[in-house]
């Protein structure tokens, strides 16, 4: 009988285990910050208080149509005022995983168009190739940077991770 409950209670704790891991590994059980994501990019990159400025309004939607169509929680889009160094994101959480994958079409045209033509020097449009869009769940992230493009990818992956 001892034999038979111990093997039971080992079953329950190894599914238990097993349950709580698969729960871990669901990107959605992340919480992420996005505005305080920017906010140690700013100061690990030290951009300065009036480096980047926000994309908003007919700015917003001539970059980016479409996007202020898309529900989202959390929205940061920021770039330089005046600037000939490409350093362009956007970092939201959407509603749904389908306006996550809405929005990160939308920002794929932005980096297409921009490496394409659209960002007119060679070396910007070079640092254009190598954005990225990146969805983790309802998260999607675009970076676009001359100088730091794979570091804040990565930061970016990380926590998510």
């Amino acid at each position: 009988m001892k034999k038979s409950m111990t093997i039971l209670l080992v079953l329950a704790l190894a599914l238990g285990t097993l349950a709580s891991c698969g729960k871990q590994a669901d990107s959605e059980a992340v919480d992420v910050d996005l505005p305080a994501f920017y906010t140690e990019l700013e100061e690990k990159y030290q951009w300065g208080e009036n480096y980047m400025v926000d994309i908003e309004g007919e700015m917003l939607e001539n970059y980016y149509p479409g996007i202020s169509d898309i529900p989202v929680t959390q929205f940061v889009a920021k770039a330089p005022m005046m600037s000939s160094v490409v350093n362009e994101l956007v970092l939201m959480q959407c509603e749904t995983e389908k306006d996550a994958g809405a929005a990160a079409a939308i920002l794929q045209t932005r980096v297409d168009s921009q490496a394409e033509g659209g960002a007119w020097y060679p070396e910007s449009m070079e640092a254009w190739g190598k954005a990225q869009v990146i969805q983790h769940g309802t998260y999607v992230a675009m970076i676009a940077s001359a100088s730091y493009q794979q570091e804040m990818a990565d930061d970016f992956n990380a926590l998510f991770a």
